[in-house]
């Protein structure tokens, strides 16, 4: 938790295996975590899970990710339960303490999300703009704050891949469990936003 203490952003890199690029069938998501630096800080991987979920429910399927440090110590863990809309995940630390949650709110044309703490208190919210599906908002008081952005990975890994790149950028002055919620809130952004149906 120390480097996301001294991160003011981060890169989340999705990684693809080369046989669910040639076949199409989904395979539990990987991921790499580096600082603006691009030093690496944290792996992330799914993990459970069943073929069957992952082949009929596809980016609606529960989910349990985990993240680790470069020495392989558990660190973080993202938990979603299946949700037909109203997504949600929670996010723990290495000892199982739930840190706050990650909730869809309902909204007509827009994507709005509340990230809580873990006595359920407001943190901020993720606000995606209409006209710019591929940017959440990180927004406190109706300000922005940060930013969750998903990157272009070019034509090729674009068109035959759903690999996701994402950029995040911290409000200033957050703590290192805040920041750890908004890491998570990335994995769950994906599996509902940019996942292939």
């Amino acid at each position: 938790m120390d480097r996301l203490n001294e991160a003011a952003g981060l890169v989340v890199s999705q990684k693809k295996e080369w046989g669910e690029i040639l076949t199409g069938f989904e395979t539990r998501n990987r991921y790499k975590v580096f600082d603006a630096d691009g030093r690496e800080l944290f792996s992330a991987a799914e993990e459970g899970g069943n073929v069957l979920l992952r082949w009929f429910l596809k980016a609606m399927r529960p989910f349990r990710v985990h993240i680790r440090g470069m020495d392989d110590s558990g660190m973080l863990q993202v938990r979603r339960p299946f949700r037909f809309f109203f997504h949600e995940a929670a996010v723990s630390d290495a000892t199982g303490r739930v840190l706050g949650t990650i909730r869809r709110r309902f909204a007509l044309l827009r994507r709005i999300y509340t990230v809580t703490d873990s006595h359920g208190r407001e943190i901020c919210q993720l606000f995606g703009p209409i006209l710019h599906p591929w940017t959440f908002e990180v927004r406190q008081g109706g300000i922005e704050q940060g930013r969750i952005c998903k990157k272009w990975s070019g034509l090729l890994k674009e068109g035959f891949t759903d690999a996701d790149n994402f950029g995040v950028t911290f409000p200033p002055g957050w703590s290192s469990e805040h920041k750890a919620l908004l890491l998570g809130a990335v994995f769950l952004v994906d599996f509902v936003h940019f996942e292939k149906r």
